[in-house]
C-alpha cells in the first residue's frame, strides 16, 4: 500500500515529470548522480517547496491542498549536519512543540533521547555535543511529533564508519518498533544495500526504476544495473 505518490511532478530545471510511489511502513532509499533530484524531492514532500505542474498526494489527499503545519507534524526530516539552534540539548528536542506554542516535557525528552541511544544530560549545551551526537539529536527531534513519514538526507556523510554504524542500526530498530515509513538519500550504495526495503534510482530528474536492490542491480534496466554495478550482491 503506497503512502505518498508522484503523478508527472516537474519542477524548475530539476524534475521533470516524476512518477512514483512510496509503500508505506518501508524504508526506500534515493540514489542516483548528483543533480538528480533527490533533496528536492524531499523538500516538495515536506512542503518545504511545491511542483510546478503535477501532483503529490499524501495518504491520498493532495498535499497542496493540506495544512502546511499539519504536514510538518506528520512528516519530519533530518539533515546531514543536524543544524542546531542555540541552546541546551532540551532547547533543541523542544523545538517542533515550541513552534506551535507547546512544551515537551522533560520526562518525554528523556524517553525521546534513551529512544535514539543518547545519554546526555537535558540541560548540556548543544555546542558541546560531538557529530554522532547531534545526528542523534536531530533523529530524536523529528521524532516528536511522532511522523508517519521521516524523511533522513544525508544523515551519515559525514560520520566515520563506526558511528554509521551505529546510526544504521538505531534507525532500523525504530523502524521495526514505529512502523514508519523512512525514505533516506544516500550516496553510500553499500549503505542503500544495508538499510533498503526498495530503491529509487533517480537520473535527471526522473525515476528511472525503483524496486528491491538485489532485483535491480540482477535485472533492472541497463542504466540502472551500470549504476549499482559497483555494488557486490
Amino acid at each position: 500500500m503506497s503512502i505518498l505518490t508522484f503523478d508527472e511532478v516537474s519542477y524548475q530545471h530539476i524534475l521533470h515529470g516524476l512518477t512514483g510511489e512510496f509503500r508505506e511502513g518501508v524504508i526506500t532509499t534515493l540514489v542516483g548522480p548528483s543533480g538528480a533530484g533527490k533533496s528536492t524531492t524531499l523538500k516538495h514532500i515536506n512542503g518545504l517547496i511545491s511542483p510546478d505542474r503535477g501532483e503529490i498526494c499524501f495518504r491520498g489527499e493532495l498535499l497542496e491542498q493540506m495544512n502546511l503545519l499539519d504536514v510538518r507534524k506528520r512528516i519530519g526530516m533530518a539533515f546531514q549536519s543536524a543544524p542546531m539552534i542555540p541552546g541546551t540539548v532540551y532547547d533543541n528536542i523542544n523545538l517542533p512543540k515550541s513552534i506551535f506554542g507547546e512544551s515537551l516535557s522533560r520526562e518525554e525528552a528523556e524517553r525521546l533521547l534513551q529512544q535514539v541511544e543518547l545519554s546526555v544530560e537535558l540541560e548540556r549545551p548543544v555546542k558541546d555535543l560531538s557529530g554522532g551526537e547531534r545526528s542523534r539529536l536531530g533523529i530524536a527531534r523529528t521524532l516528536v511529533n511522532r511522523p508517519d513519514v521521516l524523511l533522513l538526507d544525508e544523515i551519515t556523510a559525514s560520520l566515520d564508519y563506526r558511528m554509521v554504524q551505529e546510526i544504521e542500526k538505531l534507525i532500523l530498530d525504530l523502524q521495526q518498533e514505529l512502523q514508519t515509513t523512512i525514505i533516506w538519500i544516500t550516496h553510500d550504495l553499500e549503505q542503500a544495500k544495508r538499510v533498503s526495503d526498495d530503491v529509487w534510482f533517480l537520473k535527471d530528474g526522473r525515476l528511472i526504476e525503483s524496486g528491491a536492490f538485489k532485483e535491480l542491480v540482477s535485472s533492472g534496466q541497463a542504466e540502472t544495473q551500470a549504476f549499482l554495478k559497483g555494488v557486490s550482491v
